[in-house]
């Protein structure tokens, strides 16, 4: 069974990831990129794409342009989880160029 993170466990993580906030009403994270334009944020979705399958953990986003909006919880533990971290970190890495929004 897949542990869902305790309020301090999910803060101390939060903590260690950049530009991520805790979303009101709900156990979930999120980050907000905005990129040169659309060809950027596309390919920066494919790497997350990608990783995401490869983990079979699957982002909720929302694209317009070159904005893209990520939440990351795990369904199945109804909250965050270590696997939300995990991939928000590799988020982190893949929008490392991405404009401050």
């Amino acid at each position: 069974m897949i542990h869902k993170l305790t309020s301090e466990e999910r803060s101390t993580q939060l903590a260690q990831l950049h530009g991520w906030v805790a979303v009101a009403g709900r156990d979930a994270i999120q980050r907000h990129f905005e990129f040169a334009d659309f060809n950027e944020a596309f390919g920066f979705m494919t790497r997350v794409a990608i990783k995401a399958q490869e983990m079979d953990h699957h982002p909720e986003w929302f694209n317009v342009y070159s904005k893209v909006e990520i939440t990351l919880s795990t369904h199945e533990a109804g909250g965050v989880t270590e696997r939300d971290i995990l991939l928000a970190r590799f988020i982190d890495q893949a929008g490392k160029d991405a404009k401050q929004p």
